[in-house]
């Protein structure tokens, strides 16, 4: 039987970062997609595309995603045939993720509709195109899924995760003092072993 691991990074992240993830499945080809879309509409045939060329010859495929990278994923791949989705730190509620924002950056909903976009000092730019996509285009995801969280994520607050998780059936693990980006040394060692003992 011919495995695939698609890996899916988030922002500021490489495809590169695949490697990491082939000995942890050592009977699976690992591939790391270096997608370009910077919002979800984009991302919908950019990932549907990439996905239907790479799993062609695979019987199986396993999703690995990360933050961003698993909201656009959810948002593109959803009738996909993937046997299992893994996700690290997912963006799963992202309504509530760009309101939070624009109250962190006194921005109201009217401004941001005459000004279409506002930069902050977040970094972000809020864009009144993405917060009504998002309003527009929930997310609905049947897929098998094991959701690792770190306690300390700061993009996602733990009431939102369990709710979602608990709205599609995901096995949800959550890191005592981990952060919305596993990157320490016993972070790393956290998420390795929640993969391994995930996998189906």
């Amino acid at each position: 039987m011919k495995k695939l691991v698609i890996y899916v990074h988030g922002k500021g992240g490489t495809a590169d970062e695949a490697k990491h993830y082939q000995p942890l499945f050592a009977d699976s080809d690992v591939i790391g997609f270096d997608y370009e879309s910077q919002n979800p509409w984009d991302s919908k045939d950019e990932f549907s595309h990439y996905f239907d060329l790479h799993s062609k010859d695979y019987d199986t495929v396993v999703l690995v995603a990360n933050s961003i990278g698993a909201y656009f994923s959810m948002n593109a791949l959803a009738e996909k045939k993937i046997s299992q989705a893994l996700f690290v730190s997912p963006i799963v509620n992202m309504e509530k993720l760009i309101t939070d924002m624009m109250l962190w950056s006194n921005v109201t909903e009217d401004e941001l509709q005459i000004k279409k976009e506002i930069p902050t000092e977040l970094g972000e730019t809020l864009s009144w195109e993405y917060l009504c996509y998002v309003r527009n285009h929930p997310i609905e995801w049947n897929i098998p899924t094991c959701i690792l969280y770190g306690e300390k994520d700061n993009l996602t607050s733990g009431e939102t995760i369990s709710e979602f998780s608990k709205g599609i059936g995901a096995t949800l693990t959550v890191m005592e003092d981990g952060e919305h980006w596993f990157h320490t040394d016993a972070q790393m060692k956290f998420l390795d072993d929640w993969i391994r003992n995930s996998i189906r």
